[in-house]
């Protein structure tokens, strides 16, 4: 039996990706929910015209648009099987989807992280703090957990009712790596899917700039941190 699966895009004005997005998203996918974080283009617009249910969150940061995919889910009559993260600036390639979700399909894996393997990346698609900042996350979540994960990236997948057992709470930056600690914490199985990545369209509202590549890099250690010496 084929699973319901609903794809939850963050977007803070992306206008000129976000259709791009939607359009490679696998027919299987039952429903596309962009969630417009405060966007003043016209995100919201080429959203909708794609066929995506879109949803505004004022407050900005990437944990609050996520926050409110999910409280969207949540209130639906019929819930998904499996929900997927994906980013609206068109840097992941959609139609390999149904690579990501093979694994819980296929070997009732509960969490898998899309990878941005060096050689599937194009140049220049990964900056350095971005790299540093993987490295180091992975490299201490491996030291003080035993984890076999090797990139923070934002394509992603997971069971809906895991999902949901996670309590997920940060509202910014530290949304991909609470998820992957509370992952380890709980002990859920969980796989990593080599995958192809591309420069993405427009600037990176967190890597584009120091202010941005800084606090990301905090948030990330202070949850690393937390987990480590959390009783």
């Amino acid at each position: 039996m084929q699973p319901l699966v609903t794809v939850i895009i963050p977007a803070y004005n992306e206008e000129a990706s976000i259709g791009l997005v939607i359009n490679d998203i696998p027919t299987l996918v039952h429903e596309v929910v962009v969630v417009s974080n405060n966007s003043t283009d016209k995100t919201e617009e080429v959203a909708k015209s794609a066929g995506a249910t879109v949803l505004k969150e004022a407050n900005r940061g990437y944990g609050y648009a996520c926050l409110k995919g999910m409280e969207y889910v949540s209130k639906q009559a019929t819930k998904p099987d499996i929900i997927v993260f994906l980013d609206g600036d068109f840097s992941d390639y959609p139609e390999q989807l149904t690579e990501l979700i093979a694994p819980i399909v296929e070997q009732n894996i509960d969490f898998v992280i899309g990878a941005r393997v060096k050689k599937l990346r194009e140049d220049g698609s990964m900056t350095f703090p971005q790299r540093f900042g993987n490295w180091l996350a992975t490299s201490l979540m491996g030291l003080f957990f035993g984890a076999k994960f090797t990139d923070l990236g934002p394509f992603r997948a997971i069971k809906h009712n895991k999902l949901l057992a996670l309590k997920m709470e940060d509202k910014t930056y530290g949304w991909t790596v609470e998820m992957q600690l509370k992952v380890l914490k709980k002990k859920y199985t969980y796989t990593e899917i080599p995958m192809k990545y591309r420069n993405r369209i427009g600037v990176s509202k967190v890597s584009g700039t120091v202010k941005g590549a800084i606090f990301a890099g905090i948030k990330i250690l202070s949850w690393i941190f937390k987990y480590t010496f959390k009783k």
